[in-house]
């Protein structure tokens, strides 16, 4: 329920002694960013005041919160989040945060809460080279092309370990090939907002959360998602900004092939696989879910292909 607004908050947002505010209006909307100065608890708060009702309601609060700021400016971008500029004295890169307000992954949350909904973010929406997210279906060789580049330019490039409630399998390193977590964790911080994309796989949770893909654009290197059809869906629906991939095999009989040579999975397991593989490989075609299409035929020449997309888009040589 809201709280009815004074009258003299229907237009204006009064600066109180030790109160620091700003106000943006998105529409039928205006979204109060507070920082309450009260010694050592002080915080940051937002409410947003409904100008048809003129009731205030407090919104859950989704993503990275920033750390405490005092006085702050806040800008209107793209009519979907607000840029907030921390005055706090430190370095402008650490002092800039966004309040998504009316982006796609924000629409999404409050359908599914059926509340208001706010998201903090931080890095990978607001600063950082553009990720790239590549995806395909299980053994059609994305994570050898991963390996490759990553091999090659690892001065450029920087993989994004992803998140998963598995048990490690033989020779696998938490937090090399992915961070492994219990499941009750990892669906609480997805609840949080703390997780760009997630997905329900064979019973068990995969995700990329915000702090993993910072800690690849923090070192000042192009991040690689390596996320399956549904978590390529999730980040083209956020806020992030990135190249999407999608490799194809030559065939679906091929893919069948590689898939046995393996040797590493029973015949039912290669059958779910097979299954998941056509439901991605039909999810693919969605319009404008993703930019370039490689089909891994020979593995060098998709690797020189993949090299060729990414010098045009980003303007950049390999030596």
């Amino acid at each position: 329920m809201g709280e009815e607004v004074p009258d003299f908050c229907n237009e204006k947002v009064i600066l109180e002694a030790k109160d620091f505010r700003t106000a943006t209006t998105v529409g039928d909307k205006t979204y109060v960013i507070s920082t309450l100065d009260d010694g050592p608890k002080s915080t940051n708060s937002i409410r947003i005041l409904d100008k048809l009702t003129q009731t205030w309601i407090v919104p859950t609060v989704l993503g990275t919160q920033p750390i405490h700021f005092e006085a702050h400016s806040a800008i209107l971008v793209n009519d979907d989040r607000v840029l907030v500029v921390a005055k706090n004295g430190a370095p402008l890169i650490d002092s800039i945060w966004f309040l998504e307000v009316n982006t796609s992954f924000v629409k999404q949350q409050c359908k599914i809460r059926g509340t208001e909904v706010v998201a903090w973010s931080k890095g990978v929406l607001g600063r950082g080279q553009k990720p790239v997210v590549i995806s395909g279906p299980s053994g059609v060789g994305k994570g050898t092309l991963i390996a490759k580049l990553m091999n090659d330019s690892p001065s450029r490039f920087g993989f994004s370990v992803s998140h998963t409630t598995r048990a490690p399998r033989e020779q696998e390193i938490d937090g090399v090939h992915y961070h492994f977590t219990e499941r009750r964790k990892m669906e609480k911080e997805i609840s949080e907002g703390k997780f760009l994309e997630f997905a329900n796989v064979h019973g068990n949770l995969y995700g990329t959360s915000i702090e993993a893909v910072e800690a690849v654009t923090d070192e000042g290197k192009r991040c690689i998602l390596d996320i399956d059809v549904q978590g390529a869906q999730s980040v083209r629906d956020s806020s992030l900004e990135a190249l999407f991939i999608f490799v194809c095999p030559p065939s679906f009989e091929e893919l069948e092939k590689r898939l046995r040579a393996r040797g590493t999975e029973t015949e039912e397991q290669i059958q779910k696989r097979l299954r998941n593989a056509k439901a991605e490989l039909d999810q693919s075609n969605t319009p404008g879910l993703f930019d370039h299409f490689l089909v891994n035929d020979d593995l060098e020449t998709c690797y020189e292909n993949l090299k060729i997309i990414l010098a045009v888009s980003f303007r950049i040589t390999f030596s």
